[in-house]
């Protein structure tokens, strides 16, 4: 996988690479309107580290973060635009989604299955949607695989996507079957990544984690 826009592909090739590409972006539509008044939203990326699930389903083992390359952990504007091919105009488009801060965490072991989560903030709802619209897009196109649009037992609005091992394309190495989701919650885009020994141990582990992770973020 990789970074940013690129960035769920980037990741899961890191320890397998998660993506930001720059091709067409949806725009941000609708009143920016900010969190529900009283919303205790984390105010560093140190604060929302907090709110990221510590655990999974699968019981893989936490990676920690400074041994990935590039490192998770925290992530501010500049190191999500930094996994772009055009940082300078990958930093116009995250003002422009009104991006504030993000935080990525990884379980697995050696070359097998791999969990990733990937957590971001912004200053609006509508940034925060078409955030998470946009990086599963190109992700979907990246794959040349079909978007699963509402998927059953995920929340409204979320997108996912199954790509087994064979149809991961040239350049582009998964360890086995894999799932991404994506959903916009509140001003926060969360997505999740996982890769499995099989298809239904993929989608198994992306709806429980992603489950969690709602439940911990302010309301919507």
């Amino acid at each position: 996988m990789t970074r940013g826009r690129t960035r769920g592909r980037a990741a899961l090739l890191a320890v397998l690479p998660w993506l930001l590409s720059t091709g067409c972006l949806p725009a941000v539509e609708g009143e920016p309107s900010p969190a529900p008044s009283g919303a205790d939203l984390p105010a560093s990326p140190e604060e929302l580290e907090e709110l990221v699930v510590t655990d999974v389903p699968s019981g893989l083992p936490r990676l920690p973060d400074d041994q990935l390359d590039p490192p998770a952990g925290a992530k501010r504007m500049a190191d999500i635009a930094h996994y772009a091919d055009d940082p300078a105009r990958e930093m116009d488009v995250l003002e422009e989604f009104g991006y504030r801060y993000g935080w990525e965490r990884f379980w697995g072991s050696g070359s097998g299955p791999l969990t990733g989560v990937f957590v971001d903030q912004f200053e609006s709802r509508a940034g925060a949607g078409a955030y998470a619209e946009d990086l599963a897009r190109n992700d979907a196109e990246h794959y040349d695989a079909d978007l699963q649009e509402d998927p059953l037992h995920l929340p409204g609005g979320c997108r996912m996507l199954t790509v087994t091992e064979a149809d991961a394309g040239p350049g582009t190495q998964l360890a086995g079957p894999a799932a991404f989701v994506w959903c916009g919650h509140g001003v926060f885009s969360v997505a999740v990544t996982a890769v499995a020994e099989s298809m239904d141990a993929a989608e198994d582990e992306v709806r429980a984690v992603l489950g969690e992770q709602l439940d911990r973020l302010p309301p919507g």
